[in-house]
């Protein structure tokens, strides 16, 4: 069940990266999610550093991390896989 929350999760947090970066992001959604997963994790690793990831409430700055990390990982794939047909 842990898969099932980590794919969804994924698609959330690659979808609103996603959101937040200008322009098009030719990538497919196995991508997005992909990235979104590993976003996830790196940004749940930022926030235990930063002593955010456990608070009273929603963990905002949790979610901002992970959404950041996602949107960054974004930037940086969507030239190499535009590329990769070239």
């Amino acid at each position: 069940m842990s898969i099932l929350w980590a794919i969804i999760a994924g698609l959330v947090i690659g979808l609103l990266a996603k959101l937040v970066i200008p322009g098009r992001q030719p990538i497919p959604l196995w991508l997005t999610i992909l990235l979104g997963v590993v976003g996830g994790l790196i940004g749940n690793a930022l926030a235990g550093a930063f002593g955010v990831a456990d608070t009273d409430g929603i963990d905002w700055v949790r979610h901002f991390f992970q959404i950041g990390a996602a949107a960054l990982l974004i930037l940086v794939v969507t030239p190499l896989w535009s590329r990769r047909g070239a």
